[in-house]
């Protein structure tokens, strides 16, 4: 489908989902967004919900401003996937010892490594730029400087919530790995200070929503922001570079007769903030819930822990910003889903996927998400399929 565009206050709000569909919330998310002064335009992906002051699934293009609130606390957010040389015929009948491994491997929730990971001792980490990487924590905001011990063991964890590894197939039987990770509990420090300073700058006590509130260009507090923003999106880089490196350690040893083989790994963030052009304006564009999705751009848009995802790449549409959705999006909140929905259910909904299948993941369970394949179809003008996944394993927090 294409777009249909809703009116805004500053700017159109053009949306990849059917207006119908979206709770009353977080369409006033959206209206509130397109009331900022700075907005230059205001793209909204399929799999849209309510968020923390924007919603979830929306791409804000701004000039010389950029909402901390906006972008989420989990900055750099993403997705890793990579083909392999195995096939449905190597796999063994059950998958629970691959499950095990690839949990002992790499630690899950709030776990964390009790040595630091050296890249060098990982195939295919490219090393070069780490020393610099780690000493730029010494300009990070001071009020989170005491965190670098915990930053450097949870560097290569995978963390809670909505973060998974996957083993999958194609549609053609080709084994995938997949992740979805970020920047850890530093990440969502660094937001929170952050936000907690925008919310205090006196150009943002009249805002509609002090959740929006913004940094402006050539400011102090915005030179720091931009700092720690782009650290902690270059840290989720890192954090999955590391556990895709430690999962394919596993696989090797796992399918050692096999002897696997791995494509170039496809990665995309879907929390950030990039510096773009659009129509001759320098914008900050930022994807709170999207994956950029420019002419050619591979990208990976994730469903649930027991339906497809897909590998996708990107047509540039400018419409969107070059944007796309990051996955199914959620449906009905954690807490709803708690309520609504069993571990029978849960057993029911995963059927012949190895996974956890108790009360702590029921709030991710496949039915309080959107359908996935509708997502797709309604972003056929932002991307088109390379390859759709269905996981055999899945590992949670």
């Amino acid at each position: 489908m294409s777009y249909t565009e809703v009116p805004g206050v500053r700017v159109p709000i053009r949306m990849w989902a059917d207006p119908a569909t979206v709770e009353g919330v977080a369409m006033q998310q959206l209206r509130n967004v397109s009331t900022l002064p700075w907005i230059e335009g205001l793209a909204v992906m399929p799999d849209v919900h309510f968020g923390k002051g924007a919603t979830v699934g929306s791409v804000i293009a701004m000039r010389g401003a950029v909402c901390p609130a906006a972008v989420g606390v989990d900055i750099g957010c993403g997705m890793s996937a990579v083909r392999t040389s195995l096939t449905a015929n190597d796999l063994p009948a059950d998958l629970s010892r691959l499950r095990s491994k690839i949990e002992a491997a790499i630690p899950v929730g709030r776990g964390m490594h009790d040595d630091p990971v050296d890249p060098g001792r990982l195939h295919g980490v490219p090393t070069a730029g780490w020393a610099d990487f780690w000493g730029r924590f010494d300009g990070v905001a001071e009020a989170v400087k005491f965190r670098q011990d915990r930053a450097v063991k949870q560097m290569g964890t995978l963390g809670g919530g909505n973060h998974f590894i996957e083993f999958c197939l194609d549609e053609s039987g080709s084994v995938w790995l997949m992740l979805h990770s970020g920047s850890r509990n530093i990440g969502k420090e660094l937001a929170e200070h952050h936000i907690g300073q925008a919310r205090k700058l006196p150009h943002n006590q009249d805002l509609i929503d002090r959740d929006l509130a913004v940094f402006v260009s050539d400011t102090p507090q915005m030179a720091a922001y931009r700092h720690d923003l782009f650290w902690a999106q270059e840290y989720a880089k890192h954090n999955r570079e590391l556990m895709m490196a430690l999962y394919q350690d596993v696989v090797r040893k796992e399918f050692v007769k096999a002897k696997p083989t791995f494509e170039p790994v496809i990665s995309c963030h879907h929390n950030y903030v990039a510096e773009e052009t659009y129509d001759g304006k320098e914008l900050l564009v930022t994807r709170k819930g999207a994956i950029r999705a420019g002419d050619g751009d591979y990208g990976i848009i994730p469903g649930s822990m027991g339906t497809g995802s897909y590998i996708v790449r990107g047509l540039g549409n400018a419409a969107s910003f070059n944007s796309a959705s990051h996955g199914a999006g959620r449906k009905m909140s954690r807490n709803a889903a708690k309520k609504r929905f069993s571990t029978q259910d849960l057993e029911e909904q995963t059927r012949g996927v190895e996974c956890r299948k108790d009360s702590g993941v029921v709030d991710e369970i496949p039915g309080a998400y959107k359908p996935i394949e509708k997502v797709i179809e309604q972003q056929k003008d932002l991307v088109e399929v390379v390859a759709k996944l269905k996981q055999v394993v899945c590992v949670k927090g």
